[in-house]
């Protein structure tokens, strides 16, 4: 109960902290902008624990958590919360529920650049120097003494969100995306659980032993090109290279436009087999083969670079080491500790249940009701079949026109017009080259292939133009779809690490259940076997908690998928 007083008396209070040459501060704010007092710091580490004990509802802000955590997570300190500028800036930059306010309004500064920049340089403050990375001239209200102005910048965004049309929602956007940054820079810190022993053994078993001469091809992948070339009559063929196997298909009578496995498999000659097995490994072997493995798996741990933020929807990229990417061919390397396990939960049809709850189409939401929403418009009478449901919903929010999904479409717009009639709204928007949001506030660049054009073009221009429009309408479409399923997917994820915190009554991050793995719709949580049942309770709880953050009262459901597993790859 102490700790619940403590953050009432608390709520709203603000820790900037901040570099300027060897001297880092702490500039206390109040929820209104104003400060309240500044001192200097000596250990930033030992200031924010001490802090945190006595105040655990502050909220840290700083320049950019990429830099900031991982010296405090190395000195076993864990930030509860914090306002992460760089990553709240890209947001508030562009909103169009921002874009009256200064910070919007005003000329490019460094803080855009570094929003650019993402992770490529970070600025390390607890290791103060002058950061090279930003080439913009001195700007009195950006930069003092060479550095970025921290508490200039935080109160920039305070005003713009104070003075925004939609408050409330963007300050439940920064939060979640701030929440976002701990998790990615937690998550690398203590590493996804991964056995090299077993990555080893599933690379010899699909490949052949490792070469022992660097650039050689592992016995198995070298049969295959052995076969290829005999089968296309073509002895020094490098299956690798795209442009020399579209020649030797050429000379052997196979019509094919690309090397990609979906065209080669509508083919038939002897070849094709053999050609998809090798694209397959050599996929493998170039993407998490023995050199990847020796990178990236140190200490029985992977470690990648996620980049909160790094796809302009908002979902996550990574800077290194592919994490998005991780084939289900390897995962069986991903196993738990000892006395541990894997609590695997992912979101089921995320994307339709997103853009039922932010049409609040009452009849789409029911149809996703019982569980399976594909079954539920099938039983609806929109469509005939699961596979046609899924087929028309993925046209609805991709922009498909044509073949089948084209002609179901008509259906699921009489079934369903208000979930129909908002995707349609955001297209017809991007083709004239106009922003459209997320649930949440975050907005689309502007369109630069709208579809207007001039008497003076030639019909090929117009027809140019117009399909450059089309395009831009395509991505508009799935960008308010998309981008909120991420919003969603961050509100989740802020919500399983406050449940997670609650649940290990104040151990250390790796002593206690916690986030590993993250996959736009996918989490992996490492926990201590008798708590894995409690863990995946929480897990499908915060499911509930991101709806109704991003969604409000609207009766949309979640549901997840949940395996408590040993090995990531028994999760499906």
């Amino acid at each position: 109960m102490a700790a619940v007083g403590a953050a009432r008396q608390t709520r709203g209070v603000y820790l900037v902290l901040a570099t300027s040459g060897r001297t880092h501060t702490a500039t206390r704010v109040d929820a209104a902008g104003a400060v309240i007092g500044e001192l200097a710091l000596e250990n930033v580490a030992a200031f924010v624990a001490q802090t945190q004990a006595a105040e655990p509802a502050v909220r840290w802000v700083w320049h950019d958590t990429a830099a900031w955590s991982p010296e405090l997570l190395e000195a076993r300190v864990r930030v509860n919360r914090c306002f992460d500028l760089r990553l709240c800036h890209a947001i508030l930059r562009n909103s169009v529920f921002t874009r009256e306010s200064a910070l919007a309004r005003a000329r490019a500064s460094r803080w855009d650049a570094l929003a650019q920049a993402g992770h490529a340089a970070p600025v390390d403050p607890l290791r103060p120097q002058h950061s090279t990375l930003f080439d913009f001239d001195d700007d009195a209200d950006a930069v003092a003494d060479g550095d970025l102005d921290v508490l200039a910048e935080f109160l920039r965004q305070l005003e713009a969100v104070a003075t925004s049309s939609e408050a409330g929602r963007l300050q439940r956007l920064l939060s979640a995306e701030s929440a976002g940054a701990l998790i990615a820079a937690e998550m690398r810190f203590a590493g996804l659980p991964w056995s090299a022993q077993a990555h080893d053994e599933i690379l010899t078993e699909m490949l052949g032993p490792r070469p022992s001469v660097e650039g050689e091809r592992p016995a198995r992948l070298q049969a295959l090109v052995d076969e290829i070339r005999l089968r296309l009559d073509s002895p020094r063929l490098a299956p690798e290279s795209p442009a020399e196997l579209l020649r030797a298909l050429s000379v052997a009578g196979i019509q094919a436009t690309t090397t990609r496995s979906w065209e080669l498999k509508q083919l038939t000659h002897p070849v094709i087999a053999p050609l998809l097995e090798f694209k397959k490994l050599q996929r493998l072997m170039t993407a998490n083969g023995w050199s990847w493995l020796d990178a990236w798996v140190v200490d029985g741990r992977f470690r990648p670079d996620y980049v909160p933020g790094g796809v302009v929807t908002g979902r996550w990229a990574t800077s290194g080491g592919g994490a998005l990417q991780l084939p289900h061919l390897i995962r069986g390397a991903v196993r738990a500790d000892p006395g541990w396990k894997f609590v695997v939960a992912d979101a089921s049809q995320l994307e339709p249940r997103i853009l039922a709850a932010m049409a609040g189409d009452r009849g789409m939401v029911a149809a996703g009701a019982s569980g399976d929403l594909y079954e539920g418009i099938v039983a609806s009478g929109a469509v005939d079949t699961r596979a046609h449901a899924k087929l028309a919903m993925l046209g609805a929010m991709y922009g498909a026109t044509s073949g089948e999904s084209g002609r179901l479409m008509p259906r699921l717009a009489r079934a369903y017009p208000q979930a129909i009639a908002l995707v349609e709204k955001a297209a017809r928007a991007g083709e004239r080259g106009e922003v459209v949001s997320t649930q949440l506030g975050r907005s689309s660049p502007p369109g630069t292939h709208a579809a207007d054009y001039d008497d003076s073009q030639s019909p090929a221009q117009r027809a140019a133009s117009q399909e450059r429009g089309r395009s831009w309408g395509r991505f508009t479409r799935n960008f308010i779809v998309q981008g909120t399923a991420a919003e969603w997917a961050l509100c989740w994820m802020a919500s399983i690490r406050n449940r997670l915190g609650q649940l290990s009554e104040g151990a250390w991050l790796t002593d206690a259940p916690h986030l590993v793995f993250f996959l736009h719709d996918e989490v992996v949580v490492h926990a201590p076997a008798e708590l894995a049942d409690s863990v995946a309770e929480h897990v499908t709880a915060a499911a509930a908690d991101a709806g109704r953050l991003v969604f409000g009262d609207i009766p949309v459901t979640f549901p997840l998928t949940t395996a408590i597993v040993d090995r990531y790859d028994h999760a499906k």
